[in-house]
């Protein structure tokens, strides 16, 4: 998991140095990194697009609001990324992404959390949900056993299964959250995404709010992602 936390820590405290201040990063920006990791938009391109952020803002004649949020940068960031992608010529290599102990270590000790979760569904009276987390995380076990046989990975494939089962992982949370829990999260959702909101188009948004939930129900739960993005 180190990596995923670099590409995180590395953002944050790039942005604090652009800024000046060390701001605590909301939920909303952590949704909006995860959006960007899920995207496989590189660290290079974040911290590009903030770079272009910041130049603007000190170009401007009148600055009425700081820069308070990473969302302020989203539109930069999307678009240091596509001039990255457009500069870097893409050729098919045989080797393999990660190593494969990492990778194993990745899934079992995802399986491991999963678990843990489904226990205490368990234990709370949601039979049905204990068993959807149990199976999750046979899954995962059957996942990393594949990842440490002899023979060529797929990671293609494996991506596809655990995109699957982080579906079912998220809409069983949804399913057992409380709806007042819904109702406040959605309320500090908005509140968080109001200054930005016009700044981004109506798809932007709302895959920022489905990351932002799904990153909530997550933390709640004290369960990982499960993607090979965030190996």
């Amino acid at each position: 998991m180190e990596n995923y936390f670099n590409y995180f820590t590395e953002i944050e405290e790039y942005f604090w140095k652009k800024r000046g201040t060390a701001l605590l990063v909301s939920t909303l920006d952590w949704a909006l990194m995860d959006s960007w990791k899920q995207s496989e938009i590189p660290v290079e391109a974040v911290l590009k697009g903030i770079d272009r952020t910041f130049e603007k803002y000190e170009a401007r004649r009148r600055r009425i609001r700081k820069i308070n949020s990473l969302a302020y940068c989203h539109q930069e960031v999307l678009e240091a990324a596509a001039d990255q992608e457009r500069a870097t010529l893409q050729h098919p290599s045989s080797a393999e992404p990660f190593p494969r102990a990492e990778l194993v270590q990745f899934l079992e000790h995802n399986a491991l959390a999963v678990e843990k979760a489904g226990e205490q569904f368990a234990a709370s009276g949601r039979p049905e949900s204990a068993a959807t987390f149990h199976s999750i995380a046979q899954s995962l076990r059957e996942l990393a056993s594949q990842a440490g046989a002899e023979g060529p990975l797929a990671p293609e494939d494996m991506e596809r299964r655990l995109t699957v089962l982080e579906d079912k992982m998220h809409s069983t949370l949804l399913q057992a959250a409380d709806e007042k829990d819904l109702i406040a999260c959605r309320a500090e959702m908005d509140r968080q995404l109001a200054p930005v909101r016009r700044q981004m188009t109506a798809e932007q948004v709302a895959q920022l709010e489905k990351q932002f939930l799904r990153r909530k129900l997550l933390e709640q739960a004290d369960l990982p992602r499960l993607s090979l993005f965030y190996l």
